[in-house]
């Protein structure tokens, strides 16, 4: 318990140290877009290439990723449901709002959480992997078919290879299933571009709450309220039962219900943006869940602790 806390309070000190930079205006108006993009093109992709080049790559796409994929889908569907039996939105709305539940900031906070609390940076990989190269591409074609009634394969399949999240953790996972022990002119270095991610990464993500105003009136507060609570309560109930129902053990298990209840990806705004639909609800949702994610996963880590 007390390895929990203390996991969450150095994320929460960092995620702070973000805000109250953003709040005196340190490094200018630009500078979460540049922690940002410095993370995403070149630390981050480092951080997973050395992770994964030296982790059993095998042992990661089995029952930790069958788990990840069943409650990212059980958890949009229940927000179909309701949809279909109340919101009523249109379709590109709709999977806004279905995705906005199940798809989980695994990089900007999982990453984070898998190192400071769960003790395992390669936890958050089976859900990294599957969410850019299966519900991404899955997004795109839904939102690509349902606001210009036509699909751009060629758009839609070009987006997991140009990512270079996906294109550092295939080569780690190359190096891990060929045996390759990479020399340490080569390691070295990317470890020290890795260790930069995750400071880089908080600090963004904190200078990000500064100044927003979610749930304003005239806004969908209902379809925000709906995804909110399927991603922050709903998807990591299911991990749970899915994960106990394939037998995996209490270590594994706490891991599952703590991932899923991370909040909802900066992704899905990106998606929402990209089509001109949904934005609000994708920003919404994303602002409550982050704001709502810590007591949760507090909550879920000590009950299965």
């Amino acid at each position: 318990m007390g390895a929990v806390l203390t996991g969450f309070a150095i994320i929460a000190v960092v995620v702070a140290a973000g805000y109250v930079t953003a709040r005196l205006g340190i490094g200018g108006p630009d500078a979460r877009t540049a922690l940002n993009r410095i993370g995403f093109f070149v630390a981050s992709p480092a951080l997973l290439f050395t992770v994964l080049a030296r982790a059993d790559v095998g042992a990661l796409v089995q029952a930790p990723l069958a788990v990840a994929a069943a409650s990212a889908v059980a958890t949009a569907g229940v927000f179909v449901l309701v949809d279909r039996l109340w919101l009523r939105l249109p379709a590109p709305e709709a999977t806004i709002g279905a995705v906005g539940s199940g798809y989980v900031n695994a990089n900007n906070i999982g990453l984070p959480v898998a190192v400071y609390v769960l003790g395992d940076a390669t936890a958050v990989v089976p859900v990294i992997l599957l969410q850019l190269l299966v519900l991404a591409p899955v997004t795109l074609l839904v939102l690509d078919a349902t606001t210009s009634g036509r699909l751009s394969w060629r758009f839609v399949l070009a987006q997991p290879v140009r990512n270079p999240i996906i294109l550092g953790s295939f080569a780690g996972a190359v190096v891990s299933l060929t045996g390759w022990t990479p020399p340490v002119a080569v390691m070295a270095p990317l470890e020290i571009l890795g260790g930069a991610a995750i400071p880089m990464i908080l600090l963004a993500f904190g200078m990000s709450l500064h100044g927003t105003r979610p749930l304003r009136r005239g806004e969908p507060r209902a379809a925000v309220g709906v995804a909110s609570v399927a991603k922050l309560l709903v998807m990591p109930v299911v991990a749970f039962v899915v994960a106990r129902l394939l037998g995996l053990d209490d270590a594994a298990v706490a891991s599952a219900v703590t991932l899923a209840a991370l909040p909802t990806a900066q992704n899905v705004y990106n998606y929402a943006a990209r089509f001109g639909r949904g934005e609000i609800l994708a920003r919404d949702t994303i602002l409550v869940t982050t704001l709502g994610s810590p007591v949760v996963l507090v909550v879920a880590a000590l009950l299965v602790a």
